[in-house]
């Protein structure tokens, strides 16, 4: 017998890599890509693949659907990891892939694991193939595709982003290693305590590797402490395992969205000096400095906003200077910006006023434009400068003129009481009050 295909070899397994599902049917989360109808599932059920760019966290999904289409699809599928593989093999993966589609018929389809960590030079030479469709590529990365796959590339893929987990998705996934008697650890007789189950699922962040992975740790320091059949999760032993979970900054992804979610949190609770500690282990773990100072340019926006708008001149500035500079230099820049963001008024309206009106959209508010707000159009060889009625704000005292600019009035946008949004808050009010005078003016004048 195969020494990888005995019960004892796939024992020794990982729990994580033991579950992994052949088929869509085990795969919990992602619904909004992968459930019924969508895009992504109906390409790998009817093993039409085209090529592929899945991003998003570490423990999400994206190698499992690379093996789901594996087990699923009839070309021929290659693995690659970024890390150890280079231009070399991917010249020669090509090269079988031509004579298959030319003698056979049959299509190629090569994953690439990390493919963030391919240099430039190591893109550009899966372009041609890409293109002309010799080969199918499956690319995934815990990285934004956007920063780190050439554009040729990104044109040439539909990508696909990975959101973590929700607990339903984790939940589902606990009980299916907990039941499962071939793959997981069905065969066992597990005791655990829901409040200690949802602590685990609380702790893994989104993320079915790291959830596994406490989950097996906790069940083998139980076998360990207790030499009944019985196999009870406690309190103390979850204690234990979590407190190993914490201390490193792994950039390649198991810290890094625990590491940068407390320091995006620090910034946002104005603590400039826990804020300087996670981006010392950032710095110290040897994160891309171009990553960190992108999430300040986000932060600026989201969670400062109009509170204080040079903050997202700051912030991009940071972004332009690590570009230029590099590592070492950079970190003084990164602590500066980490330090004056931290200390500035914060206020996410913004970020609030978006959602808002994205979710009207998306739930179908669709609204006409006001016929005085459309663009400028023609009669006869005549152009005119604006739509019929419309008032020209410019030529009004203050700038300001009340008109309708939405056929149904809507509150998206509430500054708050802080730093500059004060004053945008006291120009609207200052506004509305404006608008209430004349509409009172214009009905006392119909009356008379």
């Amino acid at each position: 017998m195969n020494l990888f295909q005995s019960d004892e070899y796939k024992r020794n397994q990982p729990l994580a890599f033991r579950l992994k599902p052949d088929t869509l049917s085990h795969f919990y989360g992602q619904e909004h890509i992968l459930s019924k109808g969508k895009v992504l599932r109906e390409l790998i059920e009817k093993d039409k693949i085209k090529s592929l760019i899945l991003f998003g966290p570490p423990g999400t999904g994206k190698s499992l659907i690379a093996h789901i289409i594996a087990k699923k699809t009839k070309s021929k599928f290659y693995q690659l990891n970024a890390v150890i593989s280079n231009v070399a093999e991917l010249r020669e993966l090509i090269k079988q892939a031509r004579y298959q589609l030319v003698q056979n018929n049959t299509r190629t389809i090569i994953f690439i694991d990390e493919i963030h960590r391919f240099n430039k030079a190591q893109q550009d030479a899966l372009l041609p193939s890409v293109e002309s469709g010799e080969i199918i590529l499956i690319g995934a990365t815990t990285q934004n595709p956007f920063f780190y796959i050439i554009p040729a590339l990104q044109s040439r893929s539909h990508i696909f982003e990975f959101k973590p987990l929700d607990n339903n998705a984790l939940n589902s996934i606990f009980e299916y290693a907990l039941k499962n008697k071939e793959k997981g650890l069905g065969s066992l007789n597990i005791k655990i305590a829901s409040e200690i189950k949802e602590r685990i699922v609380e702790k893994s962040g989104g993320d079915a590797r790291k959830l596994l992975n406490i989950l097996e740790m906790c069940v083998i320091i139980a076998q360990n402490n207790n030499k009944s059949k019985r196999i009870e999760i406690t309190e103390k032993i979850v204690n234990e395992v979590l407190s190993q979970e914490y201390f490193l900054y792994d950039k390649r992804g198991d810290y890094h969205y625990d590491i940068i979610s407390a320091f995006i949190k620090s910034l946002r609770g104005s603590d400039p000096d826990a804020a300087i500690y996670w981006l010392a282990r950032m710095i110290a773990g040897g994160e891309d400095p171009r990553f960190i100072a992108r999430r300040l340019v986000i932060f600026a926006s989201e969670d400062i906003g109009n509170a204080y708008p040079l903050a997202l001149v700051v912030a991009q500035a940071c972004f332009e200077a690590v570009q230029h500079i590099g590592m070492p230099e950079s970190q003084i820049i990164l602590a500066q910006v980490t330090t004056f963001l931290a200390t500035s008024p914060k206020s996410n309206a913004s970020y609030l006023a978006i959602n808002k009106a994205l979710d009207d959209v998306n739930k179908g508010v669709i609204l006409e434009v006001p016929q005085h707000l459309k663009d400028a159009h023609y009669k006869g060889a005549e152009k005119l400068e604006h739509g019929k009625d419309y008032k020209y704000p410019h030529n009004f005292e203050g700038h300001w003129v009340e008109q309708e600019y939405i056929p149904v009035k809507k509150k998206y946008y509430e500054p708050t009481d802080i730093g500059y949004e004060k004053k945008i808050k006291d120009l609207i009010r200052k506004h509305f009050i404006k608008g209430v005078k004349n509409e009172s003016q214009n009905s006392i004048n119909k009356c008379l």
